[in-house]
């Protein structure tokens, strides 16, 4: 056995090159997760949206609520309406009704809920609390 140092090369481009089978594995591979990282992309965006719109309507709900009871306007038993914001449009409604969690006590709960839209299907956030009786304040 002699060591020909001309076929060196030859023999190492022989080996570096990929063969058929492994192009195509590397293809199913592709074809394969490229579809499911780009669903993990299109979900991951989509609960960001979502999550910041429920910040906002939070935030709305809260600055109508406390308007409304600033005001003197939140022991009335329903009222709604609609704030703009960014282009996006919020709905929201408040509703007073006795406190069941207390007998004695006598307070009102009231109950804001604002609803918003994303992307075809409409989602709310509910925020409540306990005002006492107009008799009382």
């Amino acid at each position: 056995m002699t060591f020909n140092p001309a076929n060196l090369p030859a023999a190492k481009r022989a080996r570096s090159a990929f063969t058929l089978v492994e192009c195509l594995a590397a293809m199913m591979f592709l074809i394969i997760v490229v579809p499911v990282a780009l669903q993990g992309l299109h979900i991951a965006s989509t609960a960001g949206e979502m999550a910041q719109r429920k910040m906002t309507a939070a935030r709305i709900g809260t600055k109508v609520l406390n308007e409304l009871k600033v005001t003197g306007q939140l022991q009335n038993s329903s009222q709604s309406g609609v704030v703009q914001e960014r282009g996006l449009t919020y709905r929201w409604s408040v509703k007073c009704q006795q406190w069941t969690g207390d007998t004695q006590s006598q307070m009102i709960q009231a109950t804001m809920t604002v609803s918003y839209g994303i992307k075809g299907k409409s989602y709310d956030v509910h925020l409540a609390t306990l005002l006492q009786p107009p008799n009382q304040l």
